[in-house]
């Protein structure tokens, strides 16, 4: 005998969960820190966005979230905005030119719960090809509890695979030349760029001090969580944080890359050393508490990408 009891009508809560992974360009779920998106204008979007309170290669042992996951969630931002409200198909390949943010360190700082972030992005310059995105530019303000966290601007283009295939010439299958990159050199001491791991040491030493080769792990699990066919930004990204930390004293405490602006001028190969490149810019604060440097970065005869950064010292935060 089916027996059944009135049950008092339980009201529905909102669920949030993750976008889609294949939106933003990333094999693991667990590295997916956008939950949502709506449009709020011509070309213009609101994205929402959540960061855990620690992560396994974006540190935040100072209680301030690292300005590199901001920039990861950037790049997460823009596969997504591409295919969901401009058609860009699956297969399309995403590429950097140049990269500028400054973010607000007091609403950085890491609170009792994940940072709930709302991402104001307006889309401008865009040129098309055959009706779709070839080049754009985007625009974006990240909230944090009412509070401005960051300003960013991007510009980048998609590419179509037939068009991807003609600007990377006879370089072959991505399977094929992610599997033949060669091992990385040995890396710098990990007090040098205030790393624990081995593995997430992208800098290896020269007779230079000021000059080291790209180390590129294609084993690591977040830089390389899928194939690619040629060295990812945010790997180019850490090696300027990382040779900042490496151009400071030794008596020097930690410190944050709090604004950079990159130029990203070709694509850096697996097969050849590239050279990092660092040098100080006479804008320090005069009670030294904050700094600015130029990094270069050469493979083959020419410049790979060209960045300066803002560097601050965590306690004067």
């Amino acid at each position: 005998m089916l027996i059944t009891t009135d049950r008092p009508a339980v009201p529905r809560q909102a669920l949030t969960t993750t976008v889609a992974r294949e939106y933003v360009h990333r094999a693991a779920l667990s590295e997916v820190f956008l939950t949502g998106w709506e449009p709020t204008g011509r070309d213009a979007f609101t994205v929402s966005a959540q960061w855990p309170r620690s992560h396994s290669f974006y540190p935040s042992e100072h209680g301030v979230y690292d300005p590199l996951l901001l920039c990861e969630t950037v790049r997460q931002t823009f596969p997504l905005l591409t295919h969901v409200a401009y058609g860009i198909p699956f297969g399309y390949q995403l590429s950097w030119s140049r990269l500028q943010y400054a973010v607000n360190p007091q609403a950085m700082r890491i609170e009792a719960r994940p940072a709930e972030l709302e991402i104001h992005a307006v889309f401008s310059d865009i040129r098309y090809r055959k009706g779709l995105p070839a080049m754009m530019t985007m625009h974006l303000e990240v909230v944090r509890s009412g509070s401005l966290l960051a300003m960013v601007s991007t510009r980048f283009g998609c590419h179509s695979p037939a068009l991807y295939q003609r600007l990377r010439g006879s370089i072959g299958e991505v399977a094929e030349v992610f599997a033949r990159a060669p091992q990385p050199p040995e890396p710098v001491s990990r007090s040098t760029v205030g790393r624990l791991r081995k593995q997430d040491i992208v800098l290896a030493p020269t007779p230079d001090r000021l000059r080291w080769q790209l180390r590129v792990d294609t084993s690591h699990p977040v830089l390389f969580d899928h194939a690619l066919d040629h060295v990812p930004g945010m790997l180019l990204l850490e090696s300027v944080r990382q040779a900042g930390l490496a151009m400071r004293s030794s008596k020097a405490g930690a410190v944050l890359p709090t604004s950079m602006d990159i130029s990203f001028n070709r694509y850096v190969e697996f097969d050849e050393p590239c050279w990092i490149e660092a040098e100080p810019v006479d804008t320090a604060a005069s009670d030294g508490s904050r700094r600015t440097i130029r990094v270069n970065a050469l493979q083959g005869g020419s410049f790979a990408f060209s960045a300066s950064a803002e560097l601050a010292d965590v306690s004067s935060l």
